[in-house]
């Protein structure tokens, strides 16, 4: 059975040839429990040794009374499950269209959706009755025609038509019209913008392997009690985990969440 795991694919319009290539970019959401801190070093090889150490003694402060003034602290790697392979199965919708191109967010996106529906619905813009716009966060359009044209199956090459089984090829459907004009001039507060029709495809996951991965900079820190504000036992951390003479370096990010919270951390693919 697949893993109950959320993944969102999010796509770009491109002119390149090699449409079959898929590139799957890892945003991993990671709990955190309370009492409980990531810090991310510059260098992996500090974050090897200070797992290596496993348990640090991190100075609060530097009172008369110094035993009382010191957390124990343990270091953990950070495992995470990455998609190794993936399978999915595609279709290519006659009914939806994708639109790029489009004005920025200083138009009310209300305003921008009527104005869409109002010029795709005339014939003389290739448009026709439509049924729905939704506004991706990417800026995107995706523009759904009540008339039905059929679907297009992942490399069956032919759209298959209402008309099926009549003896009639089906004239083509608004959406098919549109994707082979390619772009329109879509006129907007007295100016025109060009904007790119693009095929809508729908994907469903079929198969999906999962392999755990290591993080090379990042450790996990558990055990810390509740003693200090979270700016000052942040503050505390980072000034330890700095030192090389305790077997640290050079911070480059650190969460702390106290006992009794909790957080997300998101892990993004490392480019460096």
């Amino acid at each position: 059975a697949l893993p109950g795991r959320s993944m969102v694919f999010k796509g770009r319009v491109t002119d390149t040839a090699d449409m079959d290539t898929l590139t799957l970019t890892p945003r991993v959401h990671y709990p955190l429990p309370g009492g409980s801190a990531l810090v991310t070093f510059e260098q992996s090889e500090v974050a090897q040794r200070i797992v290596a150490m496993k348990e640090h003694v991190v100075e609060l402060s530097h009172g008369e009374e110094p035993d009382r003034c010191r957390v124990r602290v343990r270091a953990e790697p950070v495992e995470l499950l990455l998609p190794s392979t993936l399978q999915l199965s595609l279709s290519r919708s006659c009914r939806r269209v994708l639109l790029s191109g489009l004005p920025s967010r200083d138009i009310f996106e209300e305003t921008l959706l009527d104005k869409l529906e109002l010029f795709f619905s005339k014939a003389k813009n290739g448009g026709g009755e439509v049924e729905s716009l939704e506004l991706l966060c990417g800026g995107q359009v995706v523009l759904s025609f009540a008339q039905d044209g059929g679907v297009w199956g992942a490399g069956a090459g032919a759209c298959v038509g209402c008309a099926r089984g009549s003896g009639l090829s089906s004239p083509p459907a608004v959406a098919e019209q549109l994707i082979a004009r390619g772009v329109v001039q879509f006129p907007i507060k007295n100016a025109k913008y060009e904007i790119k029709i693009s095929p809508y495809v729908n994907g469903d996951v079929t198969s999906l392997q999962l392999r755990p991965s290591r993080c090379t900079r990042t450790v996990l820190l558990r055990g810390i009690p509740d003693v200090l504000d979270t700016e000052l036992m942040r503050d505390a951390l980072e000034i330890h985990f700095q030192k090389s003479s305790r077997g640290g370096g050079e911070v480059d990010a650190l969460g702390y969440v106290p006992e009794g919270q909790w957080a997300m951390a998101v892990f993004k693919e490392d480019v460096d």
